[in-house]
């Protein structure tokens, strides 16, 4: 059985071309004891007016899947509703 940081990695995965194909990515930077997986989103995706909603509706939807154990992912960078 896959650790809970690769099923997180592979859920990334899958949505990296979609951030790429946007000039952006994304890097899981931990899981901390709260189960809060945190993020960073970089390039284009860092400085984007609908990176909260591409957080909130596409990301986390994509790791609770995977992980359900997972509470909530936050942006390091901050993200704030538009």
């Amino acid at each position: 059985m896959k650790s809970l940081k690769d099923r997180i990695e592979d859920a990334l995965a899958q949505l990296r071309p979609f951030l790429e194909a946007d000039r952006g990515d994304i890097t899981l930077v931990e899981v901390t004891d709260t189960m809060v997986a945190r993020v960073e989103l970089h390039g284009a995706c860092k400085d984007c007016s609908m990176s909260y909603m591409t957080l909130k509706a596409g990301v986390e939807e994509s790791i609770r899947k995977v992980a359900p154990e997972i509470k909530k992912v936050e942006a390091i960078n901050g993200l704030k509703p538009a």
